[in-house]
């Protein structure tokens, strides 16, 4: 009985090592490739974006909005690239900025916009201030606007853009903690899964929207010094998780041949230590096909494939060394559990 459960522990530490390679295989190739096809997919989508708050700059002094009403629409669309999933997204943007002129004389003002990330793509791209389109000068990433402001104004400033990103959606207020009066920024998505990056402002309400969420950002008199974050939720990565599953397939094995050892002596069925290597080879089956068909077809259905083959190899060569129905009734119901 001792020589036999050696040459089955020795079939257990050979299956671990073919199992370990496969695993580093995979790994190797999701890595490999992970960052040229990133690239690949920010360049038709762009990159995560970051909307600044706008400034209005009135000689040598710089002014943030006295109130901001802000409109965001995203909805999302995973795109996969060989072993992984990326989370693109499209996004609608409308912010309507009131900005007042504190000097007691007519003042020819700036107002500096920037865009959300660099060489991003923007659709309907619209500027209006006070209902008039005005037509924007694009200097690095910006788009300024030039307008004469009499003493005590209020001018509202109104921009409009459809656009795409990858990852996440930011609004930020600046490096430093700035004071916002009347802000307010709502968040429409199309997925129900929403998270929020670390040391970002949480929602201050929150509120289901058919398959989303809506999420408002209310201030009255904001002190800013973090950001507002809305990141996209993941879908589960086929080359990871592919690769954590060979890595922990000896710990499977193991317990399948101690369920095998168990039931083959309570049923007086004698199996060579050569019928335990076919069956890790079946094991194996599962692995390696499974880490092959994630490449095509989804991770469910390749999971679900190479299960099927695994569990019919195990069953068709157990059915002819140890019967029809020791092989159904306890080996392929111990593999499939």
């Amino acid at each position: 009985m001792f020589p036999r459960i050696l040459a089955i522990a020795a079939i257990l530490v050979g299956s671990s090592f073919a199992w370990f390679v496969l695993g580093g295989t995979i790994t190797s190739r999701t890595d490999s490739s992970s960052g040229r096809l990133r690239d690949q997919v920010s360049s038709v989508w762009g990159a995560p974006q970051r909307q600044l708050a706008p400034t209005l700059v009135n000689g040598t002094r710089q002014f943030f909005p006295d109130a901001s009403e802000i409109l965001v629409g995203l909805k999302l669309e995973h795109r996969r690239k060989g072993l992984l999933w990326y989370s693109t997204y499209s996004s609608e943007f409308q912010a309507d900025y009131d900005f007042r002129n504190t000097e007691s004389e007519v003042r020819q003002v700036q107002f500096w916009w920037p865009f959300p990330a660099a060489g991003a793509v923007y659709d309907d791209l619209q500027f209006t201030l006070d209902g008039s389109a005005v037509p924007p000068q694009i200097q690095n990433e910006h788009a300024m606007l030039t307008a004469s402001l009499g003493p005590g104004k209020v001018v509202r400033l109104r921009v409009h853009y459809r656009s795409q990103g990858l990852d996440s959606w930011r609004y930020s207020f600046g490096k430093e903690i700035q004071a916002l009066p009347n802000f307010h920024l709502r968040v429409s998505t199309d997925f129900r899964a929403v998270d929020f990056a670390e040391n970002t402002l949480a929602p201050t309400a929150k509120q289901e929207l058919g398959q989303g969420w809506r999420l408002d950002w209310t201030y009255r008199n904001l002190f800013a010094g973090r950001e507002i974050s809305v990141v996209m939720p993941e879908r589960a990565q086929p080359g990871p998780l592919a690769a954590q599953i060979s890595f922990f397939a000896p710990v499977s094995l193991l317990f399948f041949f101690f369920v095998m050892l168990m039931l083959t002596a309570r049923r007086g069925v004698e199996l060579h230590p050569m019928n335990y290597f076919f069956l890790a080879c079946s094991f194996f089956a599962f692995h390696l096909l499974m880490a092959y068909l994630v490449d095509h077809i989804d991770i469910y259905a390749a999971f679900g494939i190479s299960a099927a083959v695994s569990i019919f190899l195990v069953v068709s060569y157990l059915r002819a060394v140890a019967g029809t129905s020791f092989a159904i009734r306890e080996a392929a119901i111990a593999q499939f559990q």
